[in-house]
């Protein structure tokens, strides 16, 4: 291949830049080929007291259980609340896959996240795929700096599932790459180093869960229990472990499996709240917290910025008082 320079400095600098020229991920409700519509010009961070907050699932569903309750108090706020999962999901179901099953899940989060007030974004890679490569390292790194984020939510890279995993790899690798400046230069960097934060899962080995931040989420239960109940590829039929046997022939049957969904998940995070009821307390004091019947907690990484507990209280503004 010739060169239009004889610069060393650019010979150098050549592969660098272009490695990074890779194209936009492509929503998987877009045909094959189509452009992926550009987001507009986030604000910068912290602009008029507004926090910018970017969630990362493996999975269409993952962040909307992990953080849509969160989300939704952040919403309420005036914040600006991304949404983003690594993979396009179309594997998740026992009854169909591919683009029909990608596209259903993308209509699906749409529509919760509406319902939250947050953004959302899907990445065209596919379920059961996602790898911890130097290409997807820079897709997260990209999304992070785009949204110019002050807080970036995952999970830990603790888990049975494999996607899961390597999301969480995925954000800590980007947890520092995102202020390198000559690292995907053709995003700017960020300034200042976002907080990473983990979800809540009840994984013992190598180390458990440890809660940092817990947040009543009682205020907007009810709406977070709606937009769940809206992925009905997912929990109404059970998705890839699902069957025949769930799905109900007459209106009855059917009202009756919503129901099953929704207190399925209102039990889970009343669990939630149970076991962190001490840290509810330090957060909010004794007297609400003995009423809290549902919660999200979050771990601190230790990777990125690492917050006070003021600046905690900052990030997470639904504390006042205590």
């Amino acid at each position: 291949m010739r060169f239009p320079f004889s610069s060393a400095l650019v010979l150098f600098m050549f592969p660098l830049f272009a490695g990074c020229a890779v194209p936009a991920p492509m929503s998987p409700a877009a045909s094959p080929g189509s452009p992926t519509p550009a987001a507009p010009p986030p604000a910068a961070p912290g602009e008029g007291g507004t926090l910018r907050i970017i969630a990362f699932g493996a999975h269409p569903d993952d962040c909307e259980i992990k953080a849509g309750g969160t989300g939704a108090l952040w919403a309420g706020q005036g914040h600006q609340v991304k949404f983003v999962s690594l993979t396009n999901g179309d594997i998740g179901h026992w009854q169909s896959a591919g683009g029909p099953l990608a596209r259903r899940r993308f209509e699906e989060v749409e529509k919760a996240a509406k319902m939250l007030g947050v953004t959302t974004q899907v990445l065209d890679i596919h379920d059961g795929e996602l790898m911890p490569t130097l290409e997807n390292r820079r897709k997260v790194t990209r999304l992070i700096r785009e949204w110019k984020a002050d807080l970036v939510l995952a999970p830990r890279p603790n888990d049975y599932h494999p996607d899961h995993r390597y999301t969480g790899i995925l954000v800590q690798d980007a947890a520092y790459m995102v202020t390198v400046p000559f690292f995907c230069p053709d995003v700017p960097h960020l300034e200042k180093n976002p907080s990473f934060l983990y979800y809540s899962d009840g994984f013992q080995r190598p180390n458990p869960f440890r809660p940092d931040v817990v947040v009543d989420i009682d205020p907007v239960l009810q709406k977070k229990l709606d937009a769940l109940g809206i992925m009905k590829s997912q929990f109404f039929e059970g998705g890839a472990n699902g069957t025949q046997a769930l799905l109900a022939s007459d209106e009855a049957g059917r009202a009756r499996r919503d129901r099953e969904v929704s207190e399925g998940f209102a039990r889970r995070f009343r669990q939630t709240a149970e076991n962190y009821r001490s840290k509810l307390a330090d957060l909010y004091g004794d007297d609400r917290a003995r009423k809290v019947t549902a919660a999200e907690a979050f771990e601190v990484c230790e990777y990125g910025n690492q917050p006070s507990k003021e600046e905690l209280k900052k990030l997470f503004p639904f504390f006042s008082g205590n």
